[in-house]
């Protein structure tokens, strides 16, 4: 077993992320409990409006702003792979990183979403280009801006560049016995029960893994845990993770 931290945890959330102007969650009650947001920055869902209000709660309830650019793809939610040239991918991700800023937000981070977070994990081309877009990042801010993700490739790229990589888990999502995330549509892919996923938590933060759907244990050495905003039990679970890992002597805050 290789433990993260017994002390502290970070407590992500995908948040601001609107479509046709209307939320898809609660925001709110989100930001009171967790530590970092993935704000949306208008590929898969959000927009201005959406980015100013989410740096605003951000800054009242002491929260860490990530970027969380996608694929430009509004109608499917960011889910669906699309073609894209590695330099293509860059001038999208660098678009999504300015329009975040100009909502006034003070990137910590860049977690990309949905199709492209699991394409930047395995194709190297790919995580190169979405890491030159956080490198351009990092010299207009004078800081090495972390990259949030899971995959190989990702942290290969970050790693060459000189950024920081940091590796999170999913609360609320199904694992393989092999540590992949179980496919969305798939049984076992989603969990919604909040005590499970707050026991998952503290599992997490102590142990440093996460049992399987055949109920074996993967190793996840995982300094951040995220949570889907727009799952429906999402508050709820939010609330009951926060409150365990109090329990649990754990500590809630970003490492950024």
């Amino acid at each position: 077993m290789h433990p993260v931290t017994a002390a502290s945890v970070d407590l992500n959330a995908d948040l601001g992320e609107t479509v046709d102007g209307a939320p898809t969650a609660d925001d709110e009650a989100m930001f009171a409990v967790i530590s970092s947001a993935n704000i949306a920055t208008g590929g898969h869902a959000g927009d201005a409006s959406s980015m100013r209000l989410a740096v605003e709660r951000a800054a009242r309830y002491g929260v860490a702003v990530g970027a969380h650019p996608s694929y430009p793809d509004r109608g499917g939610f960011g889910r669906a792979a699309m073609d894209l040239a590695p330099a293509e991918l860059t001038v999208v991700v660098s678009g999504q990183l300015a329009a975040l800023r100009a909502a006034g937000a003070d990137i910590r981070y860049v977690k990309p979403h949905g199709a492209l977070y699991h394409a930047v994990g395995m194709d190297a081309d790919l995580a190169r280009a979405l890491v030159r877009a956080v490198v351009d990042l990092s010299d207009a801010l004078g800081r090495a801006v972390p990259v949030l993700a899971l995959g190989a490739a990702a942290a290969e790229a970050s790693a060459a560049a000189g950024l920081p990589f940091v590796r999170e888990a999913f609360l609320d999502r199904g694992y393989t016995p092999g540590g992949e995330l179980v496919p969305r549509g798939m049984t076992g892919a989603l969990l919604h029960d909040p005590s499970v996923v707050a026991e998952r938590a503290v599992r997490l933060a102590r142990d440093g893994v996460v049992e399987a759907i055949d109920g074996t244990l993967v190793v996840a050495d995982a300094a951040s845990l995220c949570l889907h905003g727009d799952t429906p039990e999402a508050v709820a679970m939010a609330r009951a993770v926060r409150a365990a890992l109090d329990v649990a002597g754990v500590e809630v805050r970003a490492p950024w």
